[in-house]
């Protein structure tokens, strides 16, 4: 649950986002330009978060009376080498949070940190991660809560947009292969249900934790739950004309047990009037702006 230590929305005197220039940081970006809010948009063109000396570099650059956004990450974990390569970067904001303390931190995390019960998963459900990804998510909350800032972390579920740079199953990969008048294959008969949220609403939540000052926990989801054929068939329709969408053979169990619901009450307490945008309105929406793109 987050809990807004400003009751009344106030603009941070300054965001600086770590990993402005990826799929989340940049939409965040997108959203605080547009709610006029200062930006120090940072990426690894002006901190390496690899390189030696990264956190004294990072400290050099930051206020205390900052928000700061921590985004920056190598996702989706696939091995311990890219693991390893999260804990450089975390160390070395961690170092310059430590220096310089902000006013607010906000973590962008992952619901990876969960196991699959009890369902619906809620901001209070155990942190079992079953993945090499969870693992460095459960990795940052514990070092960010270190920090002595107020912190907010949150954990996005599923995440599609237009500019989705990493193509995993799903809504991201399932219009790219529409797109291309591919026939989209899935896993199994596409039977597992997952919940999938728009990188625009995850940046809504962040920006809205950001002017309450909010501290806690928050999962951005819907409480939706969609299998993948479902989505595919969305996806398929959209394309003109419709692709075809098939099955295949299934290799190895459905991950998370082919169900991952989520309780949403913790958004509706937290911000009442906020609306998550619906799947197939989220995914009628991508189209069309990638649609605009092509023919601008």
């Amino acid at each position: 649950m987050l809990e807004h230590l400003t009751a009344s929305p106030a603009r941070p005197a300054r965001v600086v986002i770590m990993g402005a220039n990826g799929f989340v940081g940049g939409a965040l970006r997108r959203r605080l330009d547009a709610a006029g809010v200062g930006v120090l948009a940072l990426g690894r063109g002006e901190i390496d978060l690899l390189a030696p000396g990264a956190g004294g570099r990072l400290a050099e650059r930051l206020r205390p009376d900052d928000a700061f956004v921590a985004v920056s990450a190598l996702a989706p974990v696939k091995n311990l080498e890219m693991l390893q390569a999260n804990i450089v970067m975390l160390r070395a904001m961690v170092e310059a949070l430590g220096r310089v303390p902000p006013a607010h931190l906000v973590n962008i995390g992952s619901d990876a940190v969960f196991g699959d019960e009890p369902l619906p998963l809620t901001e209070a459900s155990p942190k079992a991660p079953g993945s090499l990804h969870g693992v460095m998510h459960a990795a940052r909350e514990i070092a960010f809560a270190e920090i002595k800032a107020p912190l907010a972390t949150l954990r996005p579920t599923l995440i599609y947009g237009a500019d989705d740079p990493h193509n995993g199953y799903g809504p991201n990969r399932f219009r790219r292969l529409a797109a291309e008048g591919k026939e989209i294959a899935l896993f199994g008969e596409g039977e597992e249900r997952r919940d999938h949220i728009l990188v625009e609403d995850v940046a809504e939540l962040a920006y809205r934790a950001l002017i309450h000052r909010s501290r806690g926990s928050l999962n951005c989801v819907t409480g939706q739950v969609w299998s993948f054929r479902e989505i595919a068939s969305m996806v398929a329709n959209l394309s003109e004309p419709p692709v075809p969408v098939r099955g295949s053979p299934r290799q190895g169990p459905m991950p998370h047990n082919g169900h991952r619901p989520f309780d949403p009450a913790a958004i509706a307490a937290a911000f009442p009037d906020f609306r998550a945008t619906p799947l197939p309105e989220g995914l009628a929406r991508v189209h069309t702006e990638l649609a605009s793109r092509r023919h601008a």
